[in-house]
């Protein structure tokens, strides 16, 4: 995996810099499909299984799950456009489509009606295997009867930029849907269903990962309601009736229609952090993890670990403090271009000021951080004399969630190109002795 950091690649980037780097890749590395779909002849009981899949890492995982197989999988998979199948990769007979991400398209409502078609087909006896990642709700798109692909985007985007957490806006995106929420499983049904899942969502609930196409879901209409009112989201006439009706309902826990299924997450959160820490640790920092499903608003959770970071400053030794999860932007700017790892470090930066002994990274673990190029990006003790030599001021990019021209401008982007994995957000602290420009 290449990264870099700024678009001349003579640019020497300083040692502790090069450590957080290297923990990152290893952090992403660890949740690749190659790694964590290990599939033996036993674990797959049927002669020709059948597969379907939704999220960023769905082509990565078609080719594992292909070669798992011996290339005797059919179906296919969905991910979003620029994150398909690379030069010489084989899926076999799983068909890799692309599709809109974040923002639902036409081509996500036609993998949707491919799925359910194929869903529909299987009979008793049958085994779907379902491979979800994160991204999935957008890239399967099947609205409600009387609902159009229209009034979902709007609701969605109103949720995201009001700040409502992954969980909220899945709520609200099952209830809308004819395939999230369990109901793909349910068309399977009576086939039994094996879902493996990585995780992009805290605490790793797989109700939430790409909002359950195959997973029972726990929350109700009412719980949908409560949300689009708590954030004061307008809806359509089509949306207001639906969610005020029994049809919306979801597959609930406990359910028989799923009493043969299985699902288990192959990668998360805690898989990336395990591999940083090992990785961390043999550069021999001592390591704290905060959390690995945080999900704070971005700039406080910030200003929270520049304080943390401070108070380790003046002790000596060296120290790394890690964290995953999904922190939350209120965006009261949509034409700006920023991400919550950038304003999560734009507040981290304000904090620390020009602390000597710290340097941070934040990305999101697919490549893609907010509406840009970027993963994420870093801050250096000079990030905030970098902005001011050239007449930017932090503070007014991140009140207008412009932080990405002050990031890119100060060459503390960080761009990974799409990963094909996605366990969400990454954010690393080293703090030592030694003093980096």
């Amino acid at each position: 995996m290449a990264f870099w950091l700024d678009p001349d690649p003579e640019e020497r980037v300083e040692p502790r810099l090069r450590t957080a780097l290297a923990a990152f890749e290893t952090a992403v590395e660890s949740a690749s499909a190659d790694r964590c779909i290990m599939l033996s002849p036993a674990d797959l009981d049927c002669a020709r299984p059948v597969v379907l899949g939704a999220g960023k890492a769905a082509a990565a995982m078609a080719v594992a799950f292909n070669r798992a197989t011996d290339g005797r999988a059919d179906g296919l998979v969905v991910t979003r456009y620029g994150h398909g199948l690379k030069p010489g990769e084989d899926a076999g007979r799983i068909d890799v489509l692309e599709a809109g991400h974040p923002a639902p398209d036409l081509a996500s409502v036609a993998a949707a009606e491919r799925m359910l078609t194929v869903a529909g087909s299987l009979r008793d006896g049958d085994t779907l295997w379902f491979l979800v990642s994160g991204g999935g709700s957008a890239l399967l798109a099947a609205p409600l009867p009387g609902v159009t692909l229209a009034d979902k985007r709007q609701v969605a985007t109103c949720l995201m930029h009001s700040g409502a957490d992954i969980r909220e806006i899945n709520t609200v995106r099952k209830h809308l849907s004819a395939i999230k929420g369990g109901r793909l499983a349910a068309v399977a049904h009576p086939a039994r269903v094996r879902t493996l899942a990585i995780s992009d969502v805290p605490g790793d609930s797989l109700a939430d990962v790409a909002s359950g196409p195959t997973i029972p879901d726990p929350t109700t209409r009412d719980d949908a309601l409560a949300i689009v009112r708590r954030y004061r989201c307008p809806l359509s006439e089509a949306v207001e009736a639906l969610l005020g009706s029994d049809v919306c309902e979801t597959p609930k826990p406990g359910s028989a229609l799923f009493a043969a299924d299985q699902a288990s997450v192959v990668a998360s959160a805690t898989t990336a952090l395990d591999a940083a820490e090992q990785s961390l640790n043999s550069a021999g920092y001592r390591v704290t993890r905060l959390g690995d499903d945080l999900a704070a608003p971005a700039r406080e959770l910030g200003a929270a670990h520049a304080k943390l970071a401070l108070d380790l400053a003046g002790g000596g030794g060296r120290h790394a403090l890690l964290s995953g999860g999904e922190t939350t932007v209120v965006v009261k700017n949509a034409a700006a271009r920023g991400g919550r790892n950038l304003e999560y470090l734009a507040s981290l930066a304000l904090a620390l000021e020009a602390t000597p002994n710290v340097v941070a990274l934040a990305a999101d673990t697919d490549g893609i951080d907010g509406n840009g190029d970027h993963a994420g990006g870093l801050v250096v003790p000079s990030s905030l004399a970098r902005g001011r030599a050239l007449g930017l001021d932090l503070d007014d990019a991140l009140a207008a969630n412009a932080t990405y021209e002050y990031f890119d401008r100060c060459k503390l982007l960080l761009r990974t190109g799409p990963t094909r994995t996605n366990v969400n957000d990454f954010r690393l602290l080293l703090i030592d002795d030694a003093t980096v420009e």
